[in-house]
């Protein structure tokens, strides 16, 4: 039995030996010391920035490496890379691209020049797809009614500037606003509105006419400055209500609902429960009476909202629930509420009636560990009014790189057990909320330092035992002049 495995286990290397000669990688490696020099060299480069502990980019990388093999073969050929950005040599590029989140997705053109982002698909065949229409012009002419039928998708945002000629000042901004949003909305343009098949068929002056499969369907614009385009693209590519479930289609709404800079309603129902079509009909009354007022709505199923739910703290059994979250971050919310609770409740909010809510994780029953465990209702105690230095870490349980400076931090609380003045904390900031007016968090892990006096200042230095030793030796004060402040020392 034992030999049978062992051949068996010799054939599997035998061919993996074979198979790995004979395939080849279609997905370029870039780094530090060969980006610029690859990428100055294509008008059009995709490149996924990607952590290898990233359980999103793992499943990704095989449709990834699917799609660049069959555009490997397109004429021109699309060529697809990858950079590996939790790298520390590859970081400058991550922060250059704006790279927050793995995995992120850039289309390069012009040798890099300018860069979008890839919003399309993720499986390979809609990468394929998604890239090819980024390949040819930012938008195509509609000559026909086939052209409207095969340029126009009835289920997405589509532009269509119609013009008296393809000529003017007009037509070049619509042009470049093409140009600019391509990764996001399909473009089209045409000389004779009526083929596009919706909306007044007898435009006589360069008008952009926004189609959509929600609300009204269309709505044209003939406003061609370009910072009013932009705008009336986005509070125009938002439904009135947009719908959490589990649709597919769905998700692209999703993604402009939560990007857009306005408050946010979002209420939590069970989809399948007796008093659904009254909810959401009284819900949806509601939405459309406040439109344009600052206030967006999302509607969310039940069965899809456990990680909306835990974001926010709450639970299944506060359903059904209204929450508002402010431009600020300020959180309001009203939980096992009827219909005719909606709108009373969202009025007591408009007029300021309604206490602001909350995310606290639960106090720990104890705290003898040497880094100390803070949650949003200690971080006044911890930090705010302590007249001790305290070095306080803001990490989330699934990064990498927050694994990896757990045991270091470990090693500094240790190293300052003996020293009363010196506090070594951390703050789950997934599980809590954090006031931005005092922490800026832009990713994990970020760590902060205050000083016993109060001066609260981000620490940007070396994540090692012996740097952030020496950082906090350097300039963390004593009681003397923490007494000078009048604070008392409440840790």
């Amino acid at each position: 039995m034992a030999s049978r495995v062992l051949a068996a286990f010799i054939l599997l290397i035998s061919i993996s030996s074979f198979s790995s000669a004979e395939e080849k990688e279609h997905v370029l490696t870039l780094d530090h010391s060969n980006f610029t020099d690859i990428v100055s060299k294509h008008d059009f480069i995709v490149v996924e920035f990607y952590a290898p502990w990233c359980g999103h980019c793992k499943s990704l990388a095989p449709e990834y490496e699917k799609a660049a093999s069959v555009l490997s073969s397109h004429d021109p050929a699309i060529v697809l890379a990858k950079l590996d950005a939790s790298d520390e040599a590859n970081k400058e590029l991550g922060t250059k691209f704006g790279i927050q989140g793995f995995p992120t997705i850039k289309i390069l053109r012009n040798g890099g020049k300018n860069s979008q982002e890839y919003k399309g698909p993720r499986e390979a065949d809609g990468i394929v797809d998604y890239l090819k229409r980024q390949l040819g012009p930012a938008s195509s002419e509609i000559k026909s009614a086939q052209d409207s039928a095969t340029l126009i998708d009835e289920k997405k945002i589509s532009l269509v500037g119609i013009f008296p000629k393809f000529a003017g000042e007009e037509y070049e901004k619509f042009t470049a606003l093409a140009e600019k949003l391509r990764s996001d909305y399909g473009f089209a343009h045409t000389l004779d509105a009526k083929l596009i098949g919706r909306g007044d068929s007898s435009v006589s002056v360069p008008t952009i006419r926004l189609l959509k499969p929600f609300d009204e369907r269309f709505v044209d614009s003939q406003n061609f400055d370009l910072e009013a385009l932009e705008k009336f693209i986005e509070e125009s590519s938002v439904p009135t209500l947009v719908i959490f479930d589990n649709d597919p289609n769905n998700q692209v709404y999703l993604d402009k609902y939560f990007n857009t800079p306005s408050s946010k309603v979002m209420a939590v129902v069970n989809f399948s429960s007796d008093s659904y079509t009254s909810f959401r009909s009284t819900y949806e009354e509601l939405a459309a009476s406040y439109k344009g007022k600052g206030l967006i709505f999302l509607l969310a199923d039940l069965e899809n909202s456990d990680n909306l739910l835990k974001y926010f703290g709450l639970n299944s059994e506060q359903v059904p629930l209204i929450l508002v979250q402010k431009t600020n971050g300020d959180k309001y919310f009203k939980d096992n509420l009827t219909p005719n609770e909606i709108a009373p409740w969202l009025k007591d909010f408009v007029n300021g009636a309604v206490r602001q809510f909350i995310k606290s994780a639960p106090i720990p029953e104890t705290n003898d560990e040497p880094v100390k465990v803070v949650v949003t209702n200690t971080l006044a105690e911890f930090v705010f009014t302590s007249t001790k230095n305290v070095l306080i870490e803001f990490y989330a349980p699934w990064c990498g790189h927050c694994k990896k400076l757990a045991p270091i931090l470990e090693e500094v609380a240790v190293h300052f057990e003996k020293d009363a003045e010196v506090v070594i904390a951390k703050l789950d900031a997934t599980e809590n909320d954090v006031p931005g007016d005092s922490f800026e968090i832009q990713g994990y892990p970020t760590m902060y330092f205050k000083s016993a006096s109060g001066k609260l200042v981000s620490y940007d230095g070396d994540r090692t035992k012996e740097a952030i030793i020496e950082y906090i030796e350097k300039n963390k004060e004593t009681k003397t002049a923490t007494a000078q402040t009048g604070s008392k020392d409440e840790l």
